[in-house]
């Protein structure tokens, strides 16, 4: 078992000069991948012209001022910027400086202005540390790889549910300029019986790991009934006979280090021994020397996207991405003003969810707050006692993880008076739901965020004063330094305000691009750099966002455009239905007709014919679905996230189409 310190008593506790990629990020072959350009808009409306030396030209390329180290305030102005021109584009507010420092600089930072605040509990192995403690840890590990053979610019993959070992070997990659691989784990997410995480099975790991030519791999031995050590032998049989550190493998011949999180297995290291390698005086000497050739820009994350609509890709961060995105989300929680009691963070979010590790580790890390792991893997029951024995008074998680909570039995038993808010994201939330939230959990300063992996993640978020409407009806509005325009599907011009088309995300957090795929980093972002999201939005007079579903998944039927989330929202308002999610299948008369797939709340009994008598002279009659199928269960990425093409094949073939 990973030895750390244990606390017996719980303590409630700007880019400058342009730096060029380091040379492993050059040798990858990402072609069009560099640092950002602020481009002008592409602001093509019809009757539209805008110049560069207009008022909007000016606006957009303020980005590129008044990039320094962030100021010592953390202040921000919290009053929002608002579209321009009557057009579907915003800016965020540059008040706030972006950081250009590393992840190790930003963990340095904070051990040394709250070295005694608790900074990590992680609930199911009694492990607690502040921040001076994890420090220590951090660099001692970092110091560890360094002194096996890894180097800056390796690859490093951490495969294994939420542990100590997670953010160890997250923070110690980052410490030594080593790129952290994200793998999913397999693991049934608790009682949640819809959020059952897919295997990366054999098949799965060997090609997240020849794609980016991992050369060390981290997990434990076994975790429920996924037995990682003999999965990667199915694929890796030369581990069993390899010496330690030295593995020759003919299907991964990048791979030469394995390491086990906590039992000793043939031709593997445990990794309380190179730990332990790390705390010697040299090899600390050498994480010192590393760190100085280190840049914010280089590569430190790999995460590859859920594939809701395909294979996945390698989105690949940088420092610079996760620090500022990071610093933000908590700057709009208004964390930089909240005391220790007030700022304990729960977390039953993966840690392999970008979420999880940026929005959890990240932000913890950047403003000294404490993090709180629940469980290893999902589990409603167990966030709930985080929160009553740890004080907790924010709450990560995903429209279905709250749903679960929301339902334990014991909900009422539980001690939930230290809650004042927390993020929901990953995944549209009914109005009904963001309501229940907010009054059940106690949450008036919840906050609705999204984004993408791509996009380091969050780029829309509310602010903690919005109003619940507002929190309710939207994602809230743009994040700082953030570009977002909403562009016509058909025409490729810019929509008016109140107009639906696809949201386009440009500035800072735009990932380096997806790791050997410079065609698909192409494709998603283009010369012009802005990342094109696949999602349909609307954008109000205020700025405010509201996502309507996935361009790939709207529903044209007979003509008309329908929108799942529109469908699924009023579903939601049904007082026998859970969940829902609704999409087109094919018909050879209308080209697409609706299909809703709807999972009833426990015990209650309908007939697809009383949910239709339920929709007439609510919605327009042409978006009352054709096909209602009353379901127990969604096709899940590994994120969580509903697979809309799995759930439309399955339906078609349900349905004999």
């Amino acid at each position: 078992m990973l030895r750390v310190g244990r606390l017996c008593a719980r303590s409630p506790g700007v880019l400058g000069a342009r730096v060029g990629l380091s040379r492993v990020w050059q040798e990858v072959g990402l072609w069009g991948v560099r640092p950002l350009r602020v481009l002008a808009p592409r602001l093509q409306a019809p009757g539209t012209e805008w110049k560069l030396g207009s008022r909007l030209g000016k606006r957009t390329f303020s980005l590129i001022k008044d990039r320094k180290s962030a100021s010592s305030s953390g202040e921000m102005d919290r009053t929002a910027t608002l579209p321009v021109g009557g057009l579907s584009y915003v800016q965020g507010h540059t008040t706030l400086h972006l950081i250009n420092k590393t992840v190790g600089q930003c963990l340095d930072a904070t051990a040394q202005r709250v070295p005694d605040r608790e900074a990590l509990v992680v609930h199911h192995e009694n492990i607690r540390l502040t921040f001076a403690q994890l420090k220590e840890e951090v660099d001692k590990a970092a110091s560890g790889l360094l002194s096996i053979g890894l180097c800056k610019g390796d690859r490093l993959g951490m495969w294994g549910p939420n542990s100590y070992a997670w953010v160890l070997m997250q923070l110690a990659t980052a410490q030594a300029g080593i790129i952290l691989l994200v793998l999913s784990p397999e693991a049934h997410q608790g009682s949640l019986k819809v959020s059952v995480n897919p295997a990366y099975q054999a098949m799965e790991v060997e090609y997240a790991l020849r794609k980016v030519g991992c050369k060390a791999l981290v997990f434990p031995r076994q975790f429920k009934t996924q037995h990682y050590y003999n999965i990667l032998k199915q694929i890796c049989p030369e581990v069993e006979k390899a010496q330690p550190g030295d593995l020759k493998s003919q299907r991964l011949p990048d791979l030469t280090t394995v390491i086990s999180v906590d039992a000793p297995l043939p031709g593997t290291l445990l990794l309380d021994e190179v730990v332990a390698a790390g705390s010697q005086e040299q090899n600390l000497a050498r994480l010192r020397l590393t760190q100085q050739l280190l840049s914010c820009h280089d590569p430190i994350n790999i995460q590859f996207t859920s594939g809701t609509t395909g294979s996945p890709k390698g989105a690949t961060l940088s420092h610079y991405n996760i620090v500022n995105n990071s610093n933000m989300i908590g700057e709009r929680l208004r964390l930089h003003q909240k005391p220790p009691d007030k700022s304990r963070v729960v977390l039953p979010n993966p840690l392999y969810h970008c979420l999880g590790s940026v929005g959890g580790t990240m932000v913890s890390l950047m403003h000294g707050v404490t993090l709180i792991l629940s469980s290893p893997v999902f589990d409603g029951k167990k966030a709930l006692e985080a929160i009553s024995r740890e004080r907790g008074s924010l709450l990560y998680g995903t429209p279905t993880m709250f749903v679960d909570i929301l339902n334990q039995p014991d909900f009422s038993s539980y001690d939930i008076s230290a809650m004042c808010g927390g993020v929901i994201g990953g995944s549209p939330a009914s109005p009904e739901l963001i309501r229940a939230i907010i009054n059940k959990l106690n949450m008036k300063e919840l906050v609705v965020v999204y984004g993408s992996t791509e996009n380091s993640p969050v780029t829309f978020m509310n602010f903690t004063e919005d109003a619940v409407a507002q929190k309710a009806e939207s994602v809230g509005r743009v994040m700082p330094h953030t570009e977002a325009q909403i562009v016509n599907v058909g025409t490729g011009t810019l929509a008016e305000l109140n107009t639906p088309g696809e949201l386009c995300i440009r500035g800072y957090c735009v990932m380096l691009g997806y790791w050997g795929e410079p065609w698909k980093t192409e494709e998603a972002t283009g010369q012009d750099k802005w990342y094109q999201t696949g999602d349909i939005a609307m954008m109000d007079e205020q700025g405010f966002c509201k996502i309507l579903g996935r361009s790939k998944d709207m529903i044209i039927r007979g003509g008309e455009n329908i929108y799942p989330a529109e469908l699924e929202n009023f579903f939601h308002t049904h007082p026998q239905v859970q969940e829902v999610q609704v999409v087109g299948v094919k018909d050879d008369r209308m080209g697409e007709e609706i299909c809703a797939c709807i999972q009833l709340k426990k015990g209650e009994k309908t007939t697809a014919e009383e949910i239709k008598a339920f929709c007439k002279g609510k919605i327009s009659h042409f978006k009352i679905p054709r096909y209602i199928v009353f379901v127990t269960n969604y096709p899940l990425t590994v994120s969580g996230k509903v697979q809309k093409f799995k759930l439309r094949e399955q339906m078609e073939q349900h349905l004999n189409l």
